[in-house]
């Protein structure tokens, strides 16, 4: 998804803030925001979803003043997204969104209580990156051919790691495997992306289906590991080198990650207008882009709450069937 794919919509409505404290509230009609605003990461510290929130928050805390990151993982990312959904309605609790929290955990989790739509006003969606098909180094394969034609003609030989059930890495590695034939390959799950990265890189096991941050672009690039394919509609600024799956030969092979900004449903439109429209100014500059492809995110602008609500169903349609047929489910 990239700016040319969603069009910019406008944003209607006058600025009414209600904060969740009395004292604050009247002020807070005149200008929002008056005081702190808390940014939940619902993962763990350092994960991927921590690093492009605290960005974001350094960068729009120039603007709107502190910006306090809460990481609040556990559950899959659904503990924080709740905390996010019982927060009072006043633009000073924002949800950090991505993939995992508005397309597969709804999917997998049967624990999850909340609708990735109507729970959330959309602020804005300005990063993602894409799962990437890695090998360890240690591995014979050099192509994503040759990874497909050991593993068809070696049935239950190869395994892949991930970080989770249910996780990105997880539902990208099932992707492939269905995609490719139907393949097996065992799923060995690890607690994180950070232990499954290092035994990759050990070859204790050979293959996994990392984000495509700016950390595994450096494993590649200093031999640590191999990058077979991208899974993005195009290649990665970072890897010119390095073809598409689909350009290998896996048409439908597509497994981004987004992060934006979601507030509680009944947020005042124009606090969510105001976070879109400063989160488009940022993006816009040069340091911010710089900041976010340093960490290997592909910065995005112009992407109002409309057109991302039509790309969030559109990816819950998409994902369904996957999920279903391959049988993923986390209680």
């Amino acid at each position: 998804m990239t700016s040319n794919d969603i069009k910019r919509r406008g944003f209607l409505g006058a600025l009414s803030a209600a904060p969740f404290l009395a004292a604050r509230r009247s002020f807070a009609q005149a200008a929002w925001p008056a005081g702190p605003i808390k940014l939940i990461v619902p993962s763990s510290a350092g994960g991927v979803h921590d690093v492009v929130g605290r960005l974001w928050a350094q960068r729009l805390g120039e603007v709107f003043g502190t910006i306090v990151v809460e990481d609040n993982g556990g559950a899959g990312g659904a503990i924080g997204v709740a905390e996010a959904v019982r927060a009072p309605k006043d633009g000073y609790t924002l949800l950090l969104g991505s993939n995992s929290t508005h397309i597969l955990n709804p999917l997998i989790m049967k624990a999850v209580k909340y609708d990735p739509i109507a729970d959330f006003e959309v602020c804005s969606i300005f990063a993602k990156t894409s799962t990437a098909i890695a090998v360890s180094a240690a591995t014979p394969f050099q192509t994503l051919t040759e990874l497909i034609d050991f593993a068809r003609a070696n049935p239950g030989k190869l395994s892949y790691a991930h970080g989770g059930g249910g996780s990105i890495s997880h539902v990208s590695g099932e992707l492939f495997k269905r995609l490719a034939g139907n393949l097996v390959i065992s799923p060995v799950p690890y607690r994180g992306m950070g232990p499954a990265q290092a035994d990759v890189m050990g070859n204790q096991v050979p293959l996994f289906f990392p984000n495509l941050t700016g950390q595994v672009v450096a494993l590649r690039t200093n031999g640590n590991l191999r990058i077979l394919a991208v899974d993005s509609p195009a290649r990665h600024r970072s890897l010119p080198d390095v073809p598409t799956a689909v350009e290998a030969g896996l048409p439908g092979m597509i497994a981004e990650s987004f992060f934006g900004i979601f507030a509680p449903a009944g947020t005042p439109a124009a606090i969510a207008a105001r976070i879109n429209a400063e989160t488009d100014r940022a993006v816009g500059t040069n340091e911010f882009r710089q900041m976010l492809a340093a960490g290997g995110f592909d910065p995005i602008a112009g992407i109002g709450p409309d057109a991302t609500k039509a790309y969030l169903r559109a990816e819950l349609a998409r994902w369904q069937p996957i999920v279903r047929d391959v049988g993923i489910s986390v209680d």
